[in-house]
């Protein structure tokens, strides 16, 4: 028994050696906004109700595999046993109690963390809309009419509404430290609302594959106050770039590791003009074909 329990001990001691070094910055637990504080906590009582059922199972497996090996010729021999109702009443309800417990927290959750769902905070949310390329992310503002790529800055302390689509392959969009992930896909809008609790940078990425780019895939998220904010978005409408149709088309190349941009301007309804095209290509076909032969 004894060294089993040290072997247990030593496999523990290196999974949490190898965590500790790996050098990651664990995001996860270091929730700067509402949403991600909420899921931090939703996380860690999920884990510790499964882990009711699994250490026990774990302790078990090497208590059974020690009393019951074959050299053991102590312990009574029973080939005729098959049923105990206490142990059926452990091992069926516990986890069943367990699954209720889960059940009722998701479903709650599901409703007060949907992604779609404005925050329950006073004022107005600043919209930002997300174009997810290859490889690199899009930001329109359509209110302050500016752009960026792979930079998005937000006051603190104010909700921000994400309009995302995708004009790539799907991909995934995720800011840890301020809110889950919610998809990108061709054709479609999906939202995410969030807000930060304080100042600050935070890493942003694509947490789903796209291709051979995507690894460089990232972004940083800058909440700031709202002076810092204004006078940032008066420094990107000095950029002498805008984000005209042709500028957009060429920006759509896959690139890797793609530097941020500014644009001072942007195309009316271009976030728009990106999912209309893949929700009705011929007519998107028939306006380049009408462009080209007025360019004629």
């Amino acid at each position: 028994m004894g060294k089993i329990l040290k072997a247990f001990l030593f496999t523990l001691l290196a999974l949490i050696a190898v965590i500790l070094l790996t050098g990651c910055k664990a995001e996860l637990w270091d929730p700067k906004g509402i949403v991600a504080a909420d899921e931090k906590q939703l996380f860690i009582v999920a884990t510790l109700l499964m882990l009711i059922v699994v250490i026990p199972v774990l302790i078990m497996t090497a208590v059974f595999s020690w009393r019951f090996r074959a050299s053991n010729t102590k312990e009574k021999y029973r080939p005729d046993w098959s049923h105990s109702t206490i142990l059926e009443v452990i091992w069926w309800g516990v986890p069943i109690i367990l699954i209720i417990i889960l059940a009722i927290l998701t479903w709650i959750s599901s409703f007060r963390l949907d992604p779609y769902r404005p925050l329950d905070v006073e004022g107005k949310p600043i919209t930002i809309q997300a174009i997810s390329l290859s490889w690199k992310w899009l930001f329109i503002y359509p209110e302050q009419n500016i752009a960026t790529v792979n930079f998005v800055q937000f006051p603190a302390h104010k909700q921000v509404k994400f309009l995302i689509t995708s004009d790539a392959p799907m991909n995934s969009f995720a800011i840890p430290q301020l809110a889950g992930q919610i998809y990108a896909m061709e054709g479609m809008q999906t939202k995410l609302h969030l807000i930060a609790n304080e100042t600050g940078e935070f890493n942003g990425r694509s947490t789903n594959y796209s291709g051979n780019g995507f690894s460089g895939m990232k972004f940083i998220a800058k909440a700031s106050t709202q002076e810092e904010f204004d006078q940032w978005v008066r420094k990107v409408k000095s950029s002498p770039n805008g984000l005209t149709m042709k500028a957009y088309d060429q920006l759509v190349m896959p690139t890797k590791n793609h530097k941020v941009e500014y644009y001072s301007s942007v195309t009316k309804n271009l976030f728009h003009k990106v999912i209309m095209k893949f929700m009705s290509p011929e007519m998107h076909k028939v306006d380049n074909n009408k462009k080209n032969e007025v360019k004629m």
